[in-house]
């Protein structure tokens, strides 16, 4: 019989977080009783079907030697690339060592700290007879609006919001489907932002997975205590 699929995790962590502004990069930030990147790696380390974590890392990363997770046996480090889309291929090109095509990666961002078990859990059951992968998504409620220009300031339109989701992280593909996509993507000069757009571009259609909207990427200053505010509402829940 064939062994089940595993689950593995890649988290693209070389980001400098220049639109921060910290001479620290936002994942090494402190957030509560840790910092950013390692409440974002805890929940999959703790969790019983993660087989291991891939970080993959600036070259000159000053930090990483400070964290928990330093010299944890289930987190692996490798070299990260100019942008993520370099540093998620490379984590892949390390992971298939020794993992197989059709596992599962599980790709978050570093700078991702607030998911919590439960969305985990409901990404997981939803790969079980899924055959292209699924990502944590929350529908818009906003009204949405085009602008002119990329920065400009007058509408050009309203976009139906009802078929609008926001892409979160993390997103699940099959090990070998996902490099072929990124390898599609390098080769054709695509940009991409995330991993979905990449697989979509193989004309492959991931499943929205609704989440929680409190799993949120820290980008800006003003994201710090509201992560933090959101980590406590979640512990408070957990205790009820």
């Amino acid at each position: 019989m064939k062994a089940a699929p595993k689950h593995w995790v890649v988290l693209p962590a070389a980001g400098a977080g220049r639109r921060f502004g910290s001479a620290v990069p936002k994942q090494y930030l402190p957030l509560g009783d840790r910092r950013v990147i390692e409440h974002s790696i805890a929940v999959f380390i703790e969790h019983p079907l993660i087989a291991g974590c891939i970080v993959a890392l600036s070259p000159g990363d000053e930090w990483w030697q400070e964290t928990a997770y330093v010299d944890h046996p289930a987190v692996v480090r490798v070299p990260g690339g100019a942008e993520r889309f370099d540093s998620v291929a490379n984590a892949l090109a390390a992971l298939a060592n020794q993992a197989a095509a059709d596992d599962w990666v599980l790709v978050h961002d570093a700078a991702r700290p607030c998911l919590t078990t439960a969305d985990l859990d409901r990404l997981l059951a939803a790969l079980i007879d899924e055959p292209v992968g699924a990502l944590l998504a929350v529908p818009m409620h906003d009204t949405v609006k085009s602008a002119e220009e990329a920065f400009g300031a007058r509408v050009e339109r309203t976009l139906p919001r009802q078929q609008l989701w926001r892409a979160f992280t993390p997103q699940a593909f099959r090990l070998g489907q996902l490099r072929d996509a990124l390898a599609y993507c390098r080769a054709e000069r695509m940009a991409i932002t995330d991993d979905a757009s990449a697989m979509e571009q193989l004309g492959l259609r991931p499943l929205l997975i609704e989440g929680r909207a409190d799993n949120i990427k820290i980008t800006r200053p003003e994201d710090l205590p509201l992560a933090e505010f959101f980590l406590e509402q979640q512990r408070r829940q957990e205790q009820r």
